[in-house]
């Protein structure tokens, strides 16, 4: 693996966590860990909160103990940076349109109000002990890496099947939601811009575009020089209990502050993960699974 190490850790385990931080004593956390999946979080809400909330709290722990840090005693130069991985999921059933640093906050699933409280208590851990915490609010971000339980993973490797004749449907839920949906490399340059600053401060990320669900299989099955009319059938158990209609992101305050821009578009996202998964299936004899396997998913 190059130049990475692995040191493990566990958010469900406190101490795991100071070990870890103990052991590699990073410049740099990133804490891009969580239950991730929407509709997952109803099926373990309980799971959820104690992975995608109390674990962050954990992290923050970690961090705080082994630098000495206490209410009378905040850090000094030099000290350990924390990055938060904050949602989109977490305005839920907007207020505003577009969605900005100041955007209240409606959750609509057991995912987004995790992310809440992990977000409220990450700025709690700022201003309380002086630590430099900060959380980007992303977008919908994708890559050809994102797990097939996520829509855009699910829809460009349902159409790569299709098209190397592996399968002839793609059963698929709501496909009139809309999303702003990025790059995920964009925003790990964001993710870096962040702790990169002198002072700490957090930001919404995402293209300020939107599109639905059908905009996107549409532009799937076109990139494989397919009509999606003829495969994609709607199937009610792919329906969440709280829909999110519109999720678009405002990123001024990025653009103007950390000068950050995406640099791949909706369309080229969408036929990069079209052509990699064409590539995946073709080299594995159409089993995912062979290339990365289950930790990757």
């Amino acid at each position: 693996m190059g130049d990475v190490r692995l040191v493990r850790g566990d958010l469900l385990d406190q101490g795991s966590l100071i070990n870890a931080v103990e052991r590699v004593q990073p410049d740099e956390v990133y804490n891009l860990a969580a239950i991730s999946y929407v509709p997952m979080s109803w099926q373990q809400a309980e799971l959820t909160g104690e992975v995608t909330g109390l674990g962050v709290l954990r992290m923050l722990e970690a961090i705080r103990v082994f630098s000495g840090i206490s209410a009378s005693r905040s850090p000094g130069g030099g000290q350990m940076r924390f990055y938060q991985a904050s949602s989109s999921e977490m305005f839920g059933q907007v207020s505003e349109s577009p969605q900005n640093e100041s955007t209240s906050f409606h959750p609509r699933s057991p995912y987004g109000v995790a992310k809440v409280y992990a977000h409220l208590l990450t700025q709690n851990y700022h201003e309380s002990y002086g630590m430099f915490a900060v959380s980007g609010i992303l977008f919908n971000h994708e890559s050809p890496r994102r797990g097939s339980e996520f829509l855009p993973r699910k829809v460009s490797l349902g159409v790569a099947k299709i098209k190397l004749g592996y399968e002839r449907q793609l059963r698929l839920g709501n496909l009139h939601s809309s999303r702003d949906w990025g790059f995920a490399g964009d925003y790990v340059r964001a993710m870096q811009l962040m702790l990169s600053q002198d002072a700490p401060a957090d930001y919404v990320i995402g293209t300020g575009e939107t599109h639905t669900g059908q905009e996107l299989v549409e532009c799937a099955f076109r990139a494989a020089g397919l009509d999606w009319r003829d495969h994609v059938v709607t199937d009610a158990a792919f329906i969440r209990p709280a829909e999110v209609d519109q999720l678009r992101a405002d990123a001024a305050r990025a653009r103007e502050q950390l000068g950050w821009e995406p640099k791949i578009g909706f369309e080229e996202l969408i036929a990069m993960m079209v052509d990699a998964d064409l590539e995946l299936l073709a080299s594995t004899n159409g089993n995912a699974g062979d290339a990365y396997g289950p930790d990757t998913w």
